[in-house]
């Protein structure tokens, strides 16, 4: 029968059919036998071996690092790359329509003309917003008074014709008359930096193709300090442009000679320019007159391994967060005149982390994880202290963009795995919160329908994890219904229990949702990030596996109704539990996974490799650390065993895990695998770490993730 725009829609609808169990129709002639099933890529063995303090490692996949990277011109590995590519698309042949069902399913949950809550900045309201269809943001302001609604930057229109953009800076002079910005149009993370006079809308000059971060301005508006990136690709120099003067020749303010990574940011009362210079674990930061760019900038306290702080300033003092007296950080105060001289103003607790401040004119905010659940105080000049109350018991909470130095009206984000992103105003006289905008739902949204729970589960040295759930009413916890696992785990970053309006689409086909919360990230406070670093980084594997089993016992799902996702850090971690525990998983998803650890820790010559010293040891100096990690690198552990089903993703300009990672993890895996689960390798190959840049572009990649999940678990792939 001819395929009608009405027959293709009733196709796509009985393809993203809800119904939990044998939920996943099929194009005709999809459901391969190993007969008809194309024949995988076999990528060559070399003979390199790594050899180091008397230890020999075979490393037969190190061909596929192109001698010229950042460069990536190799025929051989192209064509390698290139056939992997087309091999995951023979295998996936069948889910077309599921994936063209899925990709209009997540983007029905999309308002196509969303736009933010307007910002107060000076004279200005600021906001962005997308034009229906539109894969990026153009931004806008209007008098604060009232007046007209002005365009100052298109992204829409800066990405046209180019396959990757991503609007990096976005800084407008105290002023008001200028537009710092910078873009990434590859998605090595290199950003060009222009200034935009904003009456003309015209750009009028590029500073530099090689900045990183976010600039500041000067207190005068006339000029901007930015941070620029090695041929490394590390930011190691601190430079400051003057309007008029011809670019490639701005002073330097500072340049870090170590490994560190230098950034900068400002003080909510703008007086200072911070200079900061950071590793895994620890930091510095000066104090740069924003009136006087020139002047020697002073060094709060200096570097030391393992103290991290931060500064905020208010009048002639300073307000610090630092954790040398207590893991969870304390916070404290210190004159100017002597930034060094800390006295506390709250000690810091076991079950109270402090982990951000701003320093308002008229209070203290300070965001907080209280027993692991977010919190944000606020600390006034008599002394005494209030907490925002919220809605839920299990939730996100952040402060959003307060650009003034005061807040009377306090700009807040909050959400839960259950509630969408929702922006309140917090009118702190009143104590009154006012909600600005919830996130919308086009095609429906019940929340009635869905729960979230938390619950605490034993891992097997007796560490108990939390784990955040959702699923929906009907939900059968018998061991009968499906599960998918997320984690991270690393650099003390936590994964909030938030809003997923994609997670939406698994959640509906019978998955619970769960993710782990395991040591490695911050999420029950900063000792549970030391817990899951350096020699004790096992625990954060150990934690993914005993809490998914966990969940198996308590009904939900069972090994073969499982799948898994992380990526990058959060990639190791799916390559690990992938070897550990393959029997637990039926399906993995790993999007640009740091997976040849041992490797890329003995190459100082990689952007992050030196500032990971600290995060998990030093193989080139430490025979016990290479031992550590060779055991724990999942390149190096793949062993003849039954591997599930894995979809790996790799991007070429990647400059955060290379993509030689996952291409050689997976050359591996398919030659040592006794299953014949598919494992599939989707390299992008004009992207980076992120994937591709455009919203819709981003759900077509959810929508091939999902349906691989999906297809996996109905036995059709």
């Amino acid at each position: 029968m001819p395929e009608t725009p009405v027959t293709r829609r009733r196709a796509l609808q009985f393809a993203a059919g809800l119904a939990p169990l044998a939920f996943l129709p099929s194009s005709p002639g999809s459901a391969m036998d190993q007969r008809s099933m194309p024949a995988p890529p076999i990528a060559r063995r070399g003979d390199h071996v790594t050899q180091l303090h008397g230890r020999r490692v075979p490393d037969p996949y190190r061909w596929l690092r192109d001698p010229g990277y950042p460069k990536v011109t190799d025929r051989e590995i192209l064509a390698y790359l290139e056939a992997e590519n087309a091999y995951r698309e023979q295998r996936m042949a069948g889910s077309s329509m599921l994936e063209e069902a899925l990709f209009e399913e997540l983007k029905g949950r999309i308002r196509e003309d969303d736009e933010s809550v307007p910002y107060p900045d000076g004279d200005f309201l600021y906001w962005w917003k997308f034009a229906p269809g539109a894969q990026y943001r153009d931004w806008y302001r209007r008098p604060r008074g009232g007046g007209e609604d002005r365009l100052i930057l298109s992204e829409a229109a800066l990405a046209e014709g180019k396959a990757y953009f991503r609007l990096g800076a976005f800084a407008v002079s105290p002023d008001g008359r200028l537009l710092a910005w910078s873009a990434d149009t590859s998605g090595d993370e290199r950003f060009a930096l222009s200034i935009r006079d904003l009456a003309s809308g015209r750009d009028i000059v590029t500073v530099a193709p090689d900045s990183l971060g976010q600039p500041v301005w000067t207190a005068d508006s006339r000029a901007l300090v930015w941070t620029q990136a090695s041929a490394e690709w590390r930011p190691d120099r601190v430079r400051l442009h003057r309007l008029g003067t011809a670019p490639g020749n701005d002073p330097l303010l500072h340049e870090e000679e170590t490994t560190r990574w230098v950034s900068v940011d400002r003080t909510q009362d703008r007086r200072f320019i911070l200079i900061t210079t950071s590793e895994s674990g620890a930091n510095d930061v000066r104090l740069l007159d924003a009136a006087n760019p020139l002047a020697p900038a002073r060094l709060v306290r200096p570097f030391q391994p393992g103290l991290r702080y931060s500064v905020d300033s208010r009048g002639d003092t300073l307000f610090v967060l630092a954790n040398d007296t207590h893991p969870n950080f304390r916070l404290a105060t210190a004159p100017l005149s002597d930034p060094s001289r800390w006295t506390t103003m709250i000690e810091g607790s076991n079950a109270r982390y402090l982990r951000g401040l701003a320093a308002f004119a008229s209070y203290l905010a300070l965001e907080e994880r209280v027993d692991g659940i977010d919190q944000l105080s606020l600390l006034f000049p008599d002394g005494s202290t209030r907490r925002v109350a919220f809605p839920e018991d299990v939730r996100t909470v952040s402060l959003g963009t307060n650009a003034e130095p005061d807040a009377p009206v306090l700009r807040l984000g909050y959400a839960s795995m259950v509630t969408p992103e929702t922006v309140y105003d917090y009118d702190v006289a009143a104590d009154r919160l006012t909600v600005r905008k919830v996130q919308e739902i086009p095609s429906g949204y019940d929340p009635s329908r869905y729960t979230s729970e938390r619950i605490m589960v034993t891992a097997r040295d007796g560490a108990r994890v939390p784990v955040s759930i959702l699923y929906r009413k009907d939900y059968r916890r018998d061991g009968s219904g499906l599960l998918h696992v997320y984690g991270y785990g690393a650099y003390g970053i936590g994964t909030p229990p938030g809003f997923s309006a994609s997670r939406l689409s698994m959640v509906d086909r019978g998955f619970a949702y769960a993710i782990i919360h395991v040591r490695g990230g911050d999420d029950m406070g900063y000792t549970w990030y030391l817990d899951g670093k350096l020699n004790r980084k096992a625990n954060s594997f150990n934690d993914f596996v005993d809490a998914t089993r966990a969940l198996h016992k308590a009904g939900f799902g069972a090994p073969g109704r499982t799948s898994a996702s992380g990526g990058s850090a959060g990639g190791w971690l799916m390559g690990a539990v992938a070897t550990q525990a393959p029997e637990t998983f039926r399906a993995i998803v790993a999007h640009v996974p740091f997976v040849d650890v041992l490797n890329t820790m003995l190459d100082p010559s990689l952007p992050l490799t030196p500032g990971e010293f600290p995060e998990w040891g030093n193989p080139i100096a430490d025979p016990a650390v290479f031992d550590r990690l060779l055991a724990l690198s999942p390149y190096d552990q793949v062993k003849r065993q039954d591997y599930p089903a894995l979809l790996v993703t790799a991007g070429l300009n990647d400059p955060r895990v290379t993509y030689w990672e996952p291409a050689k993890w997976v050359a591996r895996l398919r030659a040592e695998s006794g299953s014949r689960n598919p494992i599939l390798l989707k390299t992008n190959m004009g992207a980076g770490h992120g994937g591709k840049s455009g919203r819709f572009d981003r759900l077509r990649e959810v929508a091939e993730e999902f349906a691989f999940i999906f297809m996996v678990m109905d036995g059709k792939l």
